[in-house]
């Protein structure tokens, strides 16, 4: 059995959008390297895009003297991803529904919404040190919600 550092990964960078390309590929090549598909390559790539984006925007509010960690772990039948900011947070119930009449048309606020649609589970932490998590998980050989929405849906027809 291969100990649990052997199996993480972890980046920490300033709170600059610039360095989603480069979390984006290492994203891809950890996830290719835990044998996800091609398909939930691209799901847990923009699952960590939007958590990094809010991570930096949202959460560190750019403030470049703030860091953001990103930390990869590799289970037997699973990636866990843990993306960290240091600023106040947002309690899980503040986050507006998407999908409420109102807010269907406004162009934010559906990164969070998307995470929880592409990844198995996902979690938000307040850290007591300081700092927010969302924790997002991916098991091996399941179906994201949109696509269990999208199958659902063709079966009716």
């Amino acid at each position: 059995m291969s100990s649990p550092e052997r199996n993480e990964i972890e980046l920490t960078f300033g709170s600059d959008i610039a360095f989603l390309d480069l979390v984006q590929e290492i994203s891809d090549s950890v996830s290719r390297k835990a044998g996800f598909s091609a398909d939930d390559l691209y799901w847990i790539g923009l699952s960590v895009r939007e958590a990094v984006t809010n991570a930096i925007q949202h959460g560190n509010r750019q403030d470049p003297d703030k860091r953001v960690r990103v930390s990869f772990r590799l289970g037997t039948d699973r990636i866990s991803i843990i993306v960290r900011d240091q600023g106040q947070g947002i309690r899980e119930s503040d986050i507006p529904d998407p999908l409420d009449p109102e807010n269907l048309l406004k162009p934010r606020g559906r990164g969070i919404f998307f995470v929880r649609s592409f990844m198995d589970n996902v979690r938000f932490r307040v850290c007591p040190e300081g700092g927010h998590e969302v924790i997002m998980e991916k098991l091996r050989g399941t179906k994201n919600q949109g696509e269990e929405n999208e199958n659902r849906n063709s079966n009716r027809e």
